[in-house]
């Protein structure tokens, strides 16, 4: 009868500890599958936190878009490490991946890339994603577009934004002379890595829409560069906007509120694009 009731007792002890562990299961362990995009930004050559930080503060503080939810550090072995900022709030939506190496090629920073789009599926069920690339983070993910489109790996891209992105190269001799590094060989123009893009640019999934976005006062991604995506996206998938002020430079297509709602109208209003 003793025997018994230890028996009774312990399996009881075993239920209430089961029912705790998966209460207070981490959220990333137990997550369900998002059925709206998240939306990933990737900023360019040499861009660090700050290159986006404005942006989603203003997205999620200012606007009440939705919650930057996760930071992806990308160190330069290709390691990950995942800063989870998502407090219960809304499923992830903003997601702001960071390259140690700012610098890498155009095939380092989109394996790179593919590494964190394939651990976003894995650990938090995410099967569709909007990306928003500045500068050649625009031009690394249509490289890895490209390059890794596997359902069973990587989520869908649903949408691709490219901001300040230029596609013809940068066409200024000087800027060369200050910088000498794998990304500045990819950033020439006619260079190996931009005429590969455009060869492969039948792998672009029929169903991707793409924004461009450009600026007439952006020295590094001139207006003819920026629309030079028009060779690589087709024309029924395509929408570039170019913006005339000539006191908009590069680094500060980031930071203005029009782009921010052209970011807005083509995520997230099915009305379309409102210039």
């Amino acid at each position: 009868m003793k025997k018994k009731y230890i028996i009774r007792i312990t399996t009881l002890i075993i239920i209430i500890v089961s029912i705790a562990v998966i209460t207070y299961m981490p959220e990333e362990a137990r997550s369900q599958k998002n059925t709206l995009p998240a939306t990933v930004f990737i900023h360019g050559y040499k861009g660090t936190y700050n290159s986006f930080g404005n942006m989603l503060n203003r997205f999620e503080n200012q606007y009440n878009w939705g919650n930057k939810a996760l930071i992806y550090r990308v160190y330069s072995n290709g390691d990950l490490r995942v800063y989870n900022l998502n407090k219960g709030k809304v499923k992830p939506v903003f997601i702001q991946v960071i390259f140690d190496n700012n610098r890498a090629s155009f095939k380092d920073e989109a394996g790179w890339l593919a590494n964190v789009l394939h651990h976003m599926k894995e650990n938090y069920q995410i099967d569709k994603v909007n990306i928003v690339g500045h500068s050649m983070g625009g031009l690394v993910s249509v490289k890895y577009i490209e390059e890794y489109q596997n359902d069973s790996l990587y989520p869908t891209t649903n949408k691709l934004i490219t901001i300040g992105s230029p596609f013809d190269g940068v066409y200024n001799d000087t800027y060369f002379q200050i910088n000498r590094d794998e990304a500045a060989t990819d950033l020439k123009p006619n260079s190996a890595a931009l005429q590969l893009m455009r060869e492969m640019k039948q792998a672009i999934p029929k169903n991707l829409k793409v924004l461009g976005i450009g600026s007439t006062g952006d020295q590094i991604a001139r207006p003819e560069s920026v629309n030079a995506l028009r060779m690589i996206i087709p024309k029924d998938q395509l929408k570039i906007v170019m913006i005339k002020n000539q006191a908009l430079g590069h680094s500060e297509l980031h930071e203005n509120k029009h782009v921010d709602r052209l970011i807005h109208s083509f995520l997230w209003n099915n009305q379309g694009i409102t210039e």
